[in-house]
């Protein structure tokens, strides 16, 4: 009898998840288990769980196959139909602890593919359960939202997360407080749509307010770190933080997409180039330490080549360092899927393009930081992060956990040396 095993393909929000789920196995008594949580954010996500799930069967004849997560809960029988999978689960079913139970029970013996989807748009709230720790000491993920209301037209996350919904404030302190009374030195906020934290909540309280929360009511949390954010939605309590607590990581992801304005409404998205470019101007003279990254996708439907090049652009003018670039993956169900699509080889030849800027930008932005005095998370004995997130690798191995202070002695393509 084996433990259950999880295989995280997709976002921090999914790493909480199946941190979550293997307590809830744990406390089931299951075993013999392999757990894959998919990913649908693009159709490589898609097959990159297809091939995890190929490869589970490989590696593991005699357990049973578990597969949950959004492509899941997208296109169910899809996966119901692969001769290697067991088990179905859907992103709401998957946070449910009779749903292990039912999995470590009799009925878990009978053959055939069992299919337990339901309906993620009837969710209203967010199943947060109470995590005692992750694989380390270092680093903690902390769901505070799940789902989205926005419907970019780009988008198939909604289908699989279902609308917006927010884990209660005293809920989310709790969390964080059995986590670093478990050792985590640094802390991530995660969910789909951060910064629509608290809208459905009474009194509609604001991701700032919440920030400034836990900073207040746990001390003893060394680091507070958030995931992406949509920019169009941070709070002047979140900047004033920003500003004000060092606690909070001078770090922020940004789900900007594109930086030509006609491509932006194309997408539906709720900001403007010009909106991207005062944010990052904001919250850098709130907090000259700063390190922003963001979120691009190229090749979109009808985008131009000036259009492209507006895109380019904006990674300068925003000050960006590190670019988590799609290819443009037209998801089945989405509007943008019907609309014009480019040739995959400009997709393809865009998608390098802008990734070989980033490539520069955080060369660059690394070459900065060689003589610099850095307060280092602790991850493996070998490599840390530091407040910016830029790796680290060590010449002498380090205590993982620990936040240690180091002068920055080299730097590589990516990563700094310490």
């Amino acid at each position: 009898m084996t433990a259950p095993v999880f295989h995280t393909l997709g976002c921090r929000l999914n790493a909480w998840e199946s941190a979550a789920m293997a307590e809830l196995a744990d406390r089931a008594g299951l075993s013999d288990v392999v757990v894959i949580n998919t990913c649908a954010v693009t159709a490589e996500a898609v097959r990159q769980a297809r091939q995890q799930i190929r490869k589970a069967r490989r590696d593991n004849p005699g357990a049973r196959i578990v597969v949950t997560g959004c492509a899941a809960q997208i296109d169910p029988q899809a996966f119901a139909a692969m001769p290697e999978v067991d088990v179905v689960l859907g992103n709401g079913e998957k946070m449910r602890p009779e749903s292990w139970a039912r999995l470590a029970g009799p009925a878990a013996a009978e053959p055939g593919t069992r299919v337990e989807v339901g309906d993620i748009m009837a969710l209203r709230e967010t199943a947060h359960h109470l995590i005692d720790g992750f694989g380390n000491r270092a680093r903690a993920h902390v769901q505070i939202q799940n789902g989205c209301d926005h419907r970019c037209t780009f988008c198939v996350i909604p289908l699989g997360r279902g609308n917006a919904r927010s884990v209660p404030a005293g809920a989310v302190v709790e969390q964080i407080r059995r986590l670093v009374a478990a050792g985590h030195a640094e802390v991530v906020l995660t969910g789909v749509d951060l910064t629509s934290w608290g809208a459905d909540l009474p009194g509609r309280p604001r991701l700032g307010e919440l920030v400034a929360r836990i900073l207040r009511l746990v001390p003893e949390l060394p680091r507070l770190r958030l995931s992406s954010i949509d920019s169009v939605e941070a709070d002047p309590v979140l900047i004033d933080t920003l500003r004000h607590e060092s606690r909070l990581m001078p770090h922020l992801h940004l789900s900007l997409q594109a930086g030509d304005d006609l491509i932006l409404k194309r997408m539906k998205r709720r900001h403007l180039r010009s909106d991207a470019i005062r944010f990052c101007d904001t919250v850098r003279a709130a907090r000259p330490d700063i390190v922003l990254g963001a979120d691009l996708i190229a090749g979109f439907p009808t985008e131009s080549e000036a259009a492209f090049e507006n895109t380019l652009r904006l990674v300068g003018e925003c000050g960006l360092t590190w670019l988590h670039v799609f290819p443009f993956s037209p998801r089945p169900g989405t509007p943008a899927a019907r609309m014009p699509q480019l040739p995959r080889a400009t997709v393809r030849e865009r998608a390098a393009r802008l990734r070989a800027l980033g490539a520069e930008r955080a060369a660059a932005h690394l070459a900065r930081e060689v003589g610099r005095t850095r307060r280092i998370l602790v991850e493996t004995p070998a490599t840390g992060r530091t407040e910016g997130y830029a790796e680290v690798r060590f010449a002498r191995p380090q205590q993982p956990g620990r936040i240690v202070t180091a002068v920055m002695t080299g730097a590589g393509p990516d990563h700094l040396t310490a």
